[in-house]
């Protein structure tokens, strides 16, 4: 038997070595390629309207027996096609951004996925007791903040229509989820 030096062993280790982190970086840069194929497409099938491609008014009161009802409307002014499903959130709050009573309540039922092509527009209705009928705690918001649903950053809308209730026996204010268009 022949006897190897040590170079030549070392050699081949460090050749096998070489090889092997080869295989390895090719793996990983295969895996990155796929990684990145997979965000691309993810991208192209994301429907969802975000908040930069919308924008919120409030339309004119609904009066009814004791209640103040509005529609809370968010028109795509993008581009590209998009789809809301579910509840808008909603806080008043006042000049210097501090919020003014809790956070509105669900009016349960079942929220539907609406379509917005550019232009188009979807609602969902805000309500609450008339604070000088119920004899809530009032206060007069400067804005309506609205965010659209799975978003976290909200549009504000400068709120107009006098107090709302912020605290006491009917206080509550409810949001239903949004249908298409831009009111009832």
């Amino acid at each position: 038997m022949a006897t190897t030096s040590q170079s030549v062993r070392r050699a081949a280790l460090l050749g096998s070595a070489l090889a092997a982190l080869g295989s390895l970086t090719a793996c990983g840069t295969e895996h990155r390629a796929e990684t990145a194929a997979q965000q691309v497409s993810a991208a192209d099938t994301d429907t969802r309207c975000h908040t930069y491609e919308l924008r919120a008014f409030v339309g004119r009161m609904d009066p009814g027996a004791g209640q103040r009802n509005f529609p809370v409307v968010l028109t795509n002014v993008s581009s590209r096609t998009c789809t809301l499903h579910g509840y808008p959130g909603a806080a008043f709050v006042d000049a210097s951004g501090r919020q003014l009573g809790p956070d509105p309540k669900r009016t349960p039922g079942e929220p539907a996925t609406v379509t917005l092509a550019p232009g188009r527009s979807a609602w969902a209705g805000l309500r609450y007791a008339d604070p000088e009928v119920s004899g809530a705690h009032a206060a007069t918001p400067a804005a309506l903040l609205v965010t659209p649903p799975d978003e976290r950053k909200p549009l504000k809308v400068r709120w107009t229509a006098g107090e709302v209730p912020v605290g006491g026996n009917a206080s509550s204010v409810f949001l239903t989820a949004f249908e298409a268009g831009s009111g009832p």
